[in-house]
């Protein structure tokens, strides 16, 4: 897998429509304001940058982007946020193993 295509994921994913099935999410100058779905809360204090595609609790100090959400949202580790997120992106990955250096041994049976 190439560090671009995480990049191109990245680039891709709307934040905005990523966190709203999580948060109500509403318009606050140029980002997005709304209850923290990490924790209980009152008084909103999660906000979505979306020109950054970041977000950041100043209640719980959560913060990062697209597969940081994803990956604390639903329990799921890098490689499952990867899949979904590029599935959802329109992103195809490359399975693909990366070459062995030469001069490496390989495994026999």
């Amino acid at each position: 897998m190439a560090k671009d295509a995480v990049a191109e994921i990245r680039d891709r994913t709307d934040i905005v429509d990523l966190i709203t099935p999580y948060s109500k999410l509403r318009k606050a100058g140029r980002s997005f304001k709304g209850l923290c779905p990490f924790h209980q809360e009152k008084t909103p204090s999660f906000i979505v940058f979306p020109e950054s595609g970041t977000f950041h609790c100043f209640g719980c100090g959560r913060g990062g982007d697209a597969f940081t959400f994803y990956m604390e949202a639903e329990k799921a580790d890098f490689r499952e946020a990867l899949t979904e997120l590029a599935k959802r992106a329109g992103v195809e990955l490359d399975n693909r193993p990366p070459p062995r250096p030469s001069g490496t041994p390989t495994a026999t049976a």
